[in-house]
């Protein structure tokens, strides 16, 4: 019987398996040292707040997996012998595969700062570095969180809420500048401020001090300020967790280096989620796209090639969302820090300052070609079918009800957006009525 084994039990690697699974009676081993189990990863912020507990989740009951024959081994891999198809345990043991997924995930980013190896320092990826949070806790007054990116605002409100307080150190001249246009990175600053964080801009991390004990006493800024803190985040983005496999034949970049098919180099070895590094991305998009619903749709694309039914990776538009403390984001499409030479832009938002709307759109067709909101909740389905169907700016402002997914009884925004696009444009838009058929539609 053939021995698929996986590297690795995020989503990227469960997925796979679970997919295998269905199609398929080979042999299954998923190999992981973090947990006995998987678990939600973007829940972890919602354990150490006291929303959650641990066992809640785990979206699979403990006996799912002997039950679907998914055999689950507690282990580090240390080495790759891709000619002998065997892996050389931490446990001193081996294990033999005829095909192997590699689903390793990412580790924060270390840049070379003095004392990053310190106690207390860390980033917020696995559940150990959970426990490490809960450990360091009681006895940190402050903590400076080093890198404007997600993480780092769910470290910011994970601490907040046991009333630790924070400083956030960012490079750039706004929060998460080199994904956000300004005037969203300016909104997501101010509500970070609003909710007590000490917020910084263009100051970048020097040096991080030690006490007696080696534990983070304090760090240094470039402008050679010293701020007192007993924790030190490092959410500066995350790296391909690949250092155990470089020294080997696998051909690897900044990740491990697939095709369309996520193959790598090496006959029946293939990498996905995280870890894995496009040579061109087949569909244009990032070459290296570390986010939860990529690595899932990985998993299932990879299941299908592994069973026998060769299948490209082909994810379409570009999306992703995340929560800024009480502020709910959505982006579809291409929404870049800033506008390239054939895009045009309309840009509302409300006078409260922390809803807004941002549409980019080409030039010389006005077709649409990214979406960014805050604060409003919109239909995944309409905005990809906008965006493939090269739909126009003004038939999406038209529409914008059949995108909106926000329960009736929230306040609705579309004439006040409108009215804005009309006066800035000299157009006579005018709101159309949601309609389903629309909306489900095909075409």
């Amino acid at each position: 019987m053939e021995h698929v084994v996986i590297i690795g039990n995020g989503i990227a690697g469960i997925t796979a398996a679970r997919h295998i699974r269905k199609l398929s009676d080979k042999k299954i081993t998923v190999i992981s040292a973090e947990t006995d189990f998987f678990f939600s990863r973007t829940a972890l912020m919602y354990i150490y707040m006291g929303h959650m507990k641990f066992e809640h989740t785990k979206p699979y009951e403990d006996w799912f997996w002997e039950k679907n024959k998914i055999g689950l081994l507690k282990a580090y891999v240390q080495t790759i012998d891709t000619q002998n198809k065997q892996l050389k345990l931490d446990n001193g043991t081996g294990l033999s595969y005829d095909k192997l997924i590699l689903a390793v995930g990412s580790k924060p980013n270390k840049f070379g700062w003095p004392g990053q190896n310190l106690k207390a320092v860390q980033g917020l990826y696995s559940y150990q570095d959970l426990e490490s949070m809960e450990e360091y806790s009681p006895t940190t007054k402050r903590a400076v969180i080093i890198g404007g990116g997600l993480i780092g605002v769910e470290m910011a409100e994970m601490f907040l809420s046991r009333g630790i307080a924070v400083t956030f150190l960012v490079r750039e001249d706004r929060f998460w500048g080199g994904v956000l246009p300004k005037r969203e990175g300016d909104l997501i600053s101010r509500h970070i401020k609003k909710h007590g964080v000490d917020l910084r801009f263009n100051i970048e991390l020097k040096e991080i001090l030690p006490d007696e004990n080696g534990r983070a006493r304090a760090i240094i800024t470039t402008n050679n300020e010293e701020i007192e803190c007993q924790f030190v985040g490092l959410t500066a983005g995350v790296s391909p967790n690949i250092s155990f496999m470089k020294e080997g034949n696998i051909e690897t970049n900044r990740g491990v280096l697939v095709n369309e098919y996520l193959e790598t180099n090496i006959p029946n070895i293939y990498a996905l989620g995280d870890c894995a590094e496009f040579h061109q991305h087949p569909t244009g998009r990032k070459n290296l796209e570390q986010v939860w619903y990529t690595g899932r749709m990985m998993g299932e694309t990879l299941a299908q090639t592994i069973c026998g039914n060769k299948t490209a990776y082909k994810p379409g538009v570009w999306f992703n969302s995340a929560k800024f403390f009480d502020i709910e984001y959505q982006t579809y499409g291409w929404v870049n820090s800033e506008l390239r030479e054939n895009e045009a832009d309309f840009y509302w938002e409300h006078e409260k300052g922390e809803i807004c709307l941002h549409l980019v759109f080409d030039k010389a067709s006005n077709k649409l070609l990214g979406v960014n909101t805050f604060g409003i909740r919109l239909r995944h389905e309409v905005c990809e079918k906008w965006i493939n169907g090269e739909a126009t700016i003004e038939y999406a402002l038209e529409h914008l009800k059949d995108a909106n997914f926000d329960a009736e009884f929230y306040k609705q925004y579309e004439k006040e957006i409108i009215n804005q696009y009309n006066q800035e444009k000299g157009t006579n838009l005018k709101v159309r009525k949601r309609d389903w058929k629309r909306i489900f539609s095909k075409n």
